[in-house]
């Protein structure tokens, strides 16, 4: 009887040491990123983190798990992979941020196929550089391999933050009152939303290299824009609004509205700003029924503020001064 072929782990699709090897390679980059919190290295079971709160006389933990969606795809088009990791971290700090929460830290987790080690490094080195402008710690994650459930070239990211808020100061909408206004801060685009509607209209004329009539950028260049992170604005005027709406799926209205009483409802004006060009492209080219794209897009604003009517000038003088851009553009009814 002929003795059957040796199948290692690696011929299942599966290859450890490239694994151990990409753990290697970021340690330096990641280190970077640990705050005097942080008491471990990666590459333990878990990620140590000793918080400080000394200064808070009730704190309160938030967190929030995020993915990037189908953005990746416009990634894997172009080939580019050193801004979906800024683009995850960003979200989860938005998320948090808007409750008024400072981020601690970020943990990570990347699924592929096929382990490439220079496309995980950029993806980790994008974590990397969103963590430290965040002033977060990038602590842990986890990188699998699974063939077969993952075409060639593909993956899958999703990420995690914990921070934390004292609890006097959490904003959940409480304070917001019928009268208040709403005022809109830009996005950079996209953001992390809509790109099933966004793929489905451009990829069906363009490609990621072409630059459509309207667009002083390529498709994957506008389409991979970094979502902004709002933390260095909230963490300034939190003091002067009533409740901010981080601006993803669901659009304004179905974000704002998560922060306003029962009964209440909002009156925007979508005239108010200029859209950015993008919007309008998609909407033109796939004739998208304007419903669709309040509920798909965030239109150009990525956050907004729900304020008293007496605070608006502040905050107008403080965008004015700090070299950021606001509008208003409704009120709670």
């Amino acid at each position: 009887m002929t003795k059957p072929k040796s199948i290692t782990y690696k011929d299942a699709g599966v290859d450890v040491k490239a694994g151990e090897a990409l753990v290697s390679s970021i340690k330096k980059m990641v280190g970077e990123t640990h705050t005097k919190g942080v008491i471990n290295e990666i590459g333990g079971f878990g990620g140590f983190f000793r918080p400080d709160f000394s200064s808070m006389k009730d704190p309160v933990l938030v967190s929030s798990v995020d993915g990037v969606g189908t953005k990746l795809i416009v990634a894997f088009k172009a080939g580019k992979y050193d801004t979906v990791g800024q683009d995850l971290v960003n979200h989860c700090v938005n998320d948090i941020a808007v409750c008024g929460a400072e981020p601690l830290f970020f943990l990570d987790y990347l699924s592929t196929g096929k382990l490439h080690q220079e496309i995980a490094y950029d993806i980790i080195k994008g974590f990397s550089i969103a963590c430290k402008e965040n002033g977060c710690a990038l602590i842990g994650g986890e990188t699998a391999e699974m063939p077969d459930i993952y075409k060639e070239g593909e993956f899958d990211l999703a990420g995690t933050i914990v921070g934390v808020v004292d609890k006097a100061e959490i904003l959940d909408g409480s304070k917001v009152s019928k009268g208040d206004i709403i005022l809109g801060f830009p996005s950079t685009g996209l953001h992390t939303n809509g790109y099933s509607l966004a793929r489905k209209v451009l990829f069906s004329r363009y490609d990621v290299t072409d630059f459509p009539d309207g667009l002083s950028q390529s498709v994957g260049d506008v389409l991979l824009e970094v979502h902004k992170s709002y933390l260095p604005v909230i963490r300034a005027l939190k003091s002067k609004v009533n409740a901010f709406a981080h601006i993803t799926g669901g659009g304004i209205e179905g974000n704002t509205s998560r922060v306003i009483p029962e009964g209440a409802k909002l009156d925007i004006n979508y005239k108010s700003w200029k859209r950015p060009a993008i919007f309008n492209v998609i909407q033109m080219l796939g004739n998208v029924p304007e419903d669709d794209m309040r509920l798909t897009f965030n239109l150009g604003v990525g956050l907004t503020a729900i304020v008293d009517k007496d605070e608006v000038g502040y905050i107008q003088d403080w965008c004015k001064e700090n070299n950021e851009t606001v509008f208003e553009i409704g009120k709670v009814v």
